[in-house]
């Protein structure tokens, strides 16, 4: 389905809007309460079949990444209604840019289809040669539109987020991305993982601060690839939703031009996926995942 089913009631909470993944509230006090569900979404659609405790990692990880990254992020507490302990967070209300910032260190996905259709990924030429899986010289800035649910995003030049945002807070955007995802890169890469590429969010506060939001380096926004396993010219394994992905493509059965939902995850690729998720949360952490 493409459109999530109805949120749950929660007390104190105004429901206000629901993602693929999460679903947003407005508290009493003005705050914001972000709940990571455990839907899974994939080519645009929000699969049957959710992945137990998915949320749960998504929160956990986030808040890690928060930890380790200098930057000012949109967290305000911890302290949730025990109808969603351990999978949300209360966060600040901004104003949200209205651009994806993919940094991408290494060529795979859309950013790969581009290259092999023109050379370049979001106008950006690239050397000849590469091939899935490849590293790149230097991570470069890959900017999507944020579509509305059940549409696509779809890879954008940098001229058209100056167009969208100027071309101040472009520059500051695009800087940011590429800051915190080398950083990432470096403190994932000595726990065998490699970051190849994810996406960010950020908003503004009132007084202009720009302020890192929504989830950060996780399964659901990046690609993780073992280290150990990491081989160009070839689909990589990966500790991230494309092994849903892959299923749905080469396993499945599924046309996903046919504008026919997709079939329910079998109960193996649902603890595969789970079991990637926690991994790679463990792997980078140092710390055991409880459910």
């Amino acid at each position: 389905m493409t459109t999530p089913p109805q949120a749950a009631e929660i007390p104190g909470a105004k429901h206000l809007h629901s993602g693929k993944v999460r679903d947003l509230y407005e508290l009493e006090s003005g705050d914001l309460l972000m709940v990571a569900s455990d839907r899974m979404s994939a080519f645009d659609w929000i699969l049957e079949t959710p992945i137990p405790d998915k949320g749960k990692v998504l929160t956990a990880l986030s808040l890690w990444w928060f930890e380790q990254l200098d930057v000012p992020n949109h967290i305000v507490s911890t302290d949730v209604p025990a109808e969603v302990a351990g999978r949300a967070v209360v966060c600040e209300k901004l104003a949200m840019f209205p651009v994806e910032c993919v940094a991408r260190g290494y060529l795979s996905g859309s950013g790969l289809l581009d290259y092999n259709a023109t050379g370049e990924v979001c106008g950006i030429p690239l050397r000849p040669g590469l091939v899935e899986g490849s590293r790149l010289d230097e991570p470069i800035f890959t900017p999507a539109t944020k579509a509305d649910l059940g549409e696509h995003d779809e890879n954008v030049s940098y001229d058209a987020v100056v167009a969208a945002v100027g071309a101040e807070i472009a520059a500051k955007l695009r800087d940011l991305t590429l800051d915190i995802y080398t950083r990432a890169h470096g403190i994932a890469e000595p726990t065998g993982i490699i970051v190849a590429d994810t996406k960010f969010e950020f908003g503004a506060r009132p007084d202009g601060t720009i302020v890192l939001a929504d989830e950060v380096l996780t399964p659901d926004s990046s690609r993780f690839w073992p280290a150990d396993r990491w081989e160009p010219g070839k689909q990589q394994p990966s500790f991230d939703k494309q092994i849903v992905r892959d299923w749905l493509q080469f396993e499945s059965g599924w046309d996903r031009h046919s504008g026919e939902a997709p079939p329910p995850m079998s109960d193996e690729v649902i603890e595969r996926t789970r079991s990637a998720y926690i991994d790679a949360y463990e792997r980078l952490t140092a710390r055991k995942f409880t459910p």
